[in-house]
């Protein structure tokens, strides 16, 4: 487990500090994969610097905010889904960006400052280990991260754990449609591009259910296999998970 967060970390500064564009899955250039995954071009001019072409779809989309919640991003990255988060919640609302990455806490940090974001916070932390307290969100986005922890049982129970009763999770994430080979469960490049790390797709969400989550699945995105994954038997699941 800390070799595989090791490698994530590494290739997210890197990522961060703009010496390399993206996670290493993707074929197509930096704002074509955000559209492709969800992405309006109204949503990339409200973000910036934001866009690192990173994710594998638009989970605030479907997030069900409104003015004055408390959202929570596991693994936020540069900010573009806080920041597309705090349009909907609004001033009377907060978001609360969660990332294990110096340099994408800074980038995120920089990119709020620049675009004037005054609800909208990052913290450093790891999501298997939440550092915020219990019943304290109504919503937690996450896009194209938990793929990436280790411990995915973990990252679900801290998510139930933070939300509020009937507060809701909204997750797009890769999950596998047929096992990996062990040369590829330890591919360094394929672990660090949301594929080394992910799980079955039913597994996936057996773990959200056993975490206490009604869990509804909104939709699947299987030509993303060969539009960023080399077709590589995966997709991209979109799930609305809430806490009963």
């Amino acid at each position: 487990m800390a070799d595989i967060k090791k490698i994530v970390k590494s290739k997210y500064s890197e990522i961060a500090g703009a010496k390399i564009k993206n996670c290493g899955c993707s074929c197509s250039p930096q704002k074509s994969v955000s559209q492709s995954i969800g992405y309006s071009k109204k949503d990339l001019a409200q973000v910036g610097e934001a866009d690192l072409g990173l994710g594998c779809g638009n989970p605030v989309a479907f997030g069900k905010m409104k003015p004055g919640d408390t959202v929570v991003d596991l693994g936020s990255g540069a900010g573009i889904d806080c920041f597309l988060a705090a349009k909907k919640v609004g001033p009377a609302g907060k978001v609360i960006g969660v990332d294990f990455t110096v340099e994408m806490i800074v980038k995120a940090k920089t990119n709020a400052l620049k675009m004037d974001f005054r609800n909208v916070d990052f913290v450093l932390g790891d999501i298997e280990n939440l550092p915020l307290k219990d019943d304290s969100a109504n919503v937690i986005i996450s896009n194209c991260v938990i793929n990436l922890a280790p411990d995915k049982t973990k990252v679900f129970e801290e998510a139930y754990r933070i939300l509020k009763p009937g507060g809701r999770m909204f997750v797009s994430d890769i999950v596998l449609l047929e096992e990996l080979s062990p040369e590829q469960r330890k591919d360094e490049k394929l672990i660090a591009g949301c594929v080394g790390g992910a799980i079955l797709r039913d597994e996936y969400l057996e773990i959200v259910r056993k975490a206490g989550f009604k869990v509804t699945i909104l939709a699947e995105n299987k030509a993303i296999s060969k539009e960023q994954y080399s077709g590589i038997p995966l997709e991209s699941l979109l799930i609305e998970a809430v806490k009963q």
